[in-house]
């Protein structure tokens, strides 16, 4: 199964996530698919959450299954999750 997820990268006290496609059986950080963005849940910048809506409804439509929290970011920038 593919899901959407976030995978984290950053450093310690500082996290940042890159919301990806990916195979379940790969670790969090490990391989991807494809990366569809990014989010900084700290919000250091004017640009926190960025994502590639159209990729991402794609894999949606292509039966690709987000995660609860990749969920609420696509719903907040437009991806109809079903």
């Amino acid at each position: 199964m593919v899901k959407i997820r976030l995978s984290r990268f950053g450093s310690t006290h500082n996290p940042h996530y890159r919301i990806v496609v990916t195979d379940v059986r790969r670790p969090r950080d490990g391989g991807y698919i494809e990366n569809l963005g990014h989010y900084d849940p700290r919000k250091t910048s004017e640009t926190f959450l960025k994502i590639d809506t159209e990729r991402a409804a794609y894999w949606i439509a292509n039966g690709a299954q987000p995660t609860q929290t990749a969920r609420r970011l696509l719903k907040s920038q437009g991806v109809k999750v079903a």
